[in-house]
Order: C-alpha cells, then sequence, then structure tokens
C-alpha cells in the first residue's frame, strides 16, 4: 500500500476486549520447509513502509525481516534488503508525533512532517549490490507485475531492480527461493478506496490508478508471481487482503461527529436544511456530504459510510465543513463504494486462496486477523487495536502498520507456517518492537 496522506487529529477514547496470542512450545524446527533462501514479495507492507514514507529503520522492523530472524534460528540464511541511508523518508517526509496549531491557536498534540532532510544518495540505484531477499515495492498492484517498464516508473523498485524495462516478475526469480512470503494485491482495492471512490469501481487496468483492478488481470498476475516462486519447488505462504474499510483512515473520523450542543445550532441547520428533507437533533448527527445523486447535490452521511483521515479538521471545527457545506466526494466512502470495495475484497482473496490450495502454500486470512484488533489483542500486557495513535497497532498514515503492528502479523504468518507444514519456529517477541513514538 502508498499512498500520499496529510494527516491531522487523534481519536484518543477507546474500549477493547482482550486476548493472548498463542505461543510456541518445544524445540525449534523447521520440520521439511528450507529457509536457506528465503524471499518476500510484496507492496509496502512487505517494505516496511510507514508514517506514510519508506524510511530506514521502517525497513529493518519489516516484517520479512522479523520473520528472518526466527527463519535463522532453524537454519534460514542470509536476508538482504534495499536499504535507504535516510530516518526522514524517502522520498516523501515521514509523519512523527509533534505539537500543531489550528488556525485559532488552539495547541494540540498530532502528526506532523518530519524536518530531517538526510535523503542524499537514496535515489542512487543499488541494483549492483542485489539481488534482495526484500522484494517489497510500495505502490505496486496485482496487475502492476504484468506490466513490462513499471520497474522504471515506481521510485522504490528504481533503485534496486536489475532491469528497469522487464516486468517485475523477472526480478522475483534472480534469488532461487527455498522459501517464500507473498502478500500483494491490496493496491489492487486500496487507491479506489483512499482516494473517496475517484476511480473505477471494477475492471481497472493498469493506467487506471484510482479504480478497482480487473478481476482477469488480478488473478493473471497473482497467479504469474505465484508460478515464478514456485517453479523451482519452493514452499511458501500466501497472505490475503485486509478490509480496508477496518483500518484507521476510515474509521478515526465518525460519521455522526457532527455533535451539536445548543438548540439554536438545531434550529438554524433545520431551517437551511427544510427544503430537502434533512433534520437535527441535540447530541450527534451525521455530517453533511456531497452527493451528486441526492436533492440540492448533498445529504447527510449514513452509519456504514465513511469520512476519510484526511479531512481538513479545521474546516469542519471552525469553518462549516459538514453542516454549512458538505464535505466533498474526495473526503468520502459512500455505501455504494463501500460495497464495491468489499466486493472486490472477497472475490480477490477467493483468487488468492485458490492459488495457495492449488500449489500447496500456506494461507495465511490476515483479513480475519487483523479484524481482531477492532475488538483488541492483549500480548504481554500491552493492548493493541486500531485506534489511531494510541492503539499500538498502525503508523501515523492510519494504513501502515507500526514495527509493533508488522510483528503481530509476523507472529500469525509463523502460527499459520507451522500448523501447516508442521515446523516449529519461534514466534517474534513483539514488545521489543516500537509503537508509536511520542515526544
Amino acid at each position: 500500500m502508498n499512498k500520499n496522506l496529510l494527516i491531522v487529529g487523534i481519536a484518543a477514547a477507546f474500549s477493547l476486549t482482550a486476548c493472548k496470542p498463542h505461543m510456541d512450545a518445544g524445540a525449534p524446527s523447521a520440520g521439511v520447509l528450507d529457509f536457506s533462501r528465503y524471499v518476500a514479495v510484496g507492496n509496502s507492507l512487505t517494505s516496511g513502509f510507514a508514517d506514510g514514507t519508506l524510511y530506514r529503520s521502517g525497513q529493518l522492523s519489516s516484517y520479512p525481516s522479523m520473520l528472518a530472524k526466527q527463519f535463522a534460528i532453524v537454519g534460514g540464511g542470509a536476508f538482504t534488503q534495499p536499504l535507504l541511508h535516510s530516518e526522514g523518508g524517502y522520498p516523501n517526509p515521514k509523519r512523527i508525533l509533534g505539537y500543531t496549531t489550528d488556525s485559532h491557536g488552539i495547541v494540540g498534540l498530532g502528526p506532523v512532517f518530519s524536518t530531517l532532510n538526510d535523503t542524499a544518495g537514496d535515489g542512487i540505484s543499488i541494483a549492483a549490490q542485489g539481488p534482495y531477499n526484500n522484494m517489497g515495492v510500495p505502490g505496486i498492484r496485482a496487475i502492476d507485475y504484468l506490466v513490462p517498464g513499471y520497474p522504471s516508473l515506481n521510485p522504490y523498485s528504481k533503485r534496486y531492480f536489475s532491469n528497469l524495462a522487464a516486468t517485475p516478475v523477472a526480478e522475483i526469480g534472480r534469488i532461487q527461493a527455498t522459501f517464500f512470503t507473498a502478500w500483494i494485491g491490496n493496491n489492487d482495492v486500496l487507491a479506489y478506496a483512499t482516494s473517496g471512490g475517484a476511480g473505477k469501481s471494477s475492471g481497472g487496468s493498469f493506467l487506471d490508478q484510482n479504480s478497482i483492478s480487473s478481476t482477469a488481470y488480478f488473478a493473471a498476475g497473482v497467479d504469474t508471481v505465484v508460478k515464478k516462486l514456485t517453479e523451482n519447488g519452493a514452499k511458501g505462504a500466501l497472505m490475503n487482503i485486509p478490509d480496508v474499510t477496518a483500518i484507521p483512515y476510515f474509521t478515526t473520523v465518525p460519521y455522526n461527529g457532527l455533535v451539536l450542543t445548543r438548540q439554536g445550532q438545531v434550529d438554524s441547520l433545520n431551517f437551511a436544511y427544510k427544503a430537502v428533507g434533512i433534520t437535527f437533533t441535540l447530541g450527534q448527527n451525521g455530517f453533511i456530504i456531497a452527493d451528486p445523486n441526492a436533492p440540492a447535490k448533498l445529504r447527510m452521511i449514513k452509519a456504514g459510510e465513511y469520512i476519510l483521515l484526511t479531512v481538513p479538521q479545521d474546516s469542519i471545527k471552525y469553518y462549516g465543513m459538514g453542516s454549512v457545506t458538505p464535505i466533498p466526494g474526495k473526503y468520502v466512502l459512500d455505501a455504494t463504494e463501500v460495497a464495491a470495495v468489499k466486493a472486490a475484497t472477497t472475490t480477490f482473496n477467493s483468487i488468492i486462496q485458490s492459488e495457495a490450495a492449488a500449489h500447496g502454500l500456506a494461507y495465511v486470512d490476515m483479513n480475519s486477523f487483523l479484524k481482531t484488533l477492532s475488538s483488541g489483542i492483549l500480548y504481554n500486557g500491552v493492548t493493541f487495536t486500531t485506534t489511531f495513535v494510541t492503539g499500538n497497532s498502525f503508523s501515523l498514515d492510519g494504513v501502515h502498520l507500526t514495527p509493533r503492528g508488522y510483528a503481530l502479523a509476523a507472529n500469525e504468518i509463523i502460527r499459520n507456517i507451522n500448523a501447516y507444514y508442521g515446523s516449529n519456529v519461534p514466534q517474534v517477541d513483539i514488545n521489543t518492537y516500537n509503537g508509536i513514538l511520542f515526544p
């Protein structure tokens, strides 16, 4: 996943239920698996992308890096990554938690851009030092693996792919993997959702950057990747696509966040919207959103629809966006768009599961696992939820995970590998990694 995000605001309160993840017991063992040449294929989630960009410590805390360390305990070999020099973020600055001042002079704690400028040399090709075991490419979709020349168009793959004119699949085969993980397909849905449904709701091709990908192209992309990875008999694990509407980018701003505390406010808005049949009450109300199919081209948002995290909060708090004027569609995922996202996620996950079954690979249901964060996971006294900033799991872009979140993902992958292949790879100690760092 890769999306340039402007994030403001913090959700502070949360409730949770808890469970403690299973911890492996017994002597570590690879069983029938050979981890000597482990290759990880995927997008920004695989690269260690966080806080709206890629940076060195994020790469070092990527879930493939964590897996490689655990595989080394049972005979795994060297694991190389196309590491950046910078901590400030490449090519865009990363978000850090800091103090902000809104247009009315109110100071609060929230995501701000890092001012660290240490990216010198990060745009230079390091392909000569490859091939690399971590093949995570921020922004890549399953359908992009079919496109000749794609590596030259992506600033991340351009850094370390050896043949920029080939398809991305060619680079995957440079290391003859004995074991692999593949977590691809997220971006085939995500860009449509984070753009507020700006593209096509189905049938998107390579040129349709904000569209949900064509099912046929998606299936072909996944199949091509898996066949390349397994052509020499390698075993591995395929991870499915999480439901993007369950992540903080979509759930932090409540749909009914228009809180009216005075009857005068209620009366004024009811008078203004009387002609289109919209009514308000004291307390929580749905925001007013733009809708080209509604009377007067606007309506009140409904439960099950989402306000994106990028919505300008100053405009909502002080200038009547969402009440006096509607929230523009680019900040909203409406019911029709939500249905398209969920339908595509179900279809694409079915394709991934079928590929795993056809090739005798472990299938990791990351969609179901990450949904458990909504109610909370307790691990060694630390609670993990999907709550923005305070939930420990998601970074400051509201889409990608923190190092601790990636460790949770690594352990779920290990659990499924062990269950499917009969190995006993030890799990990651999640609490050795950071969550959100406070100033």
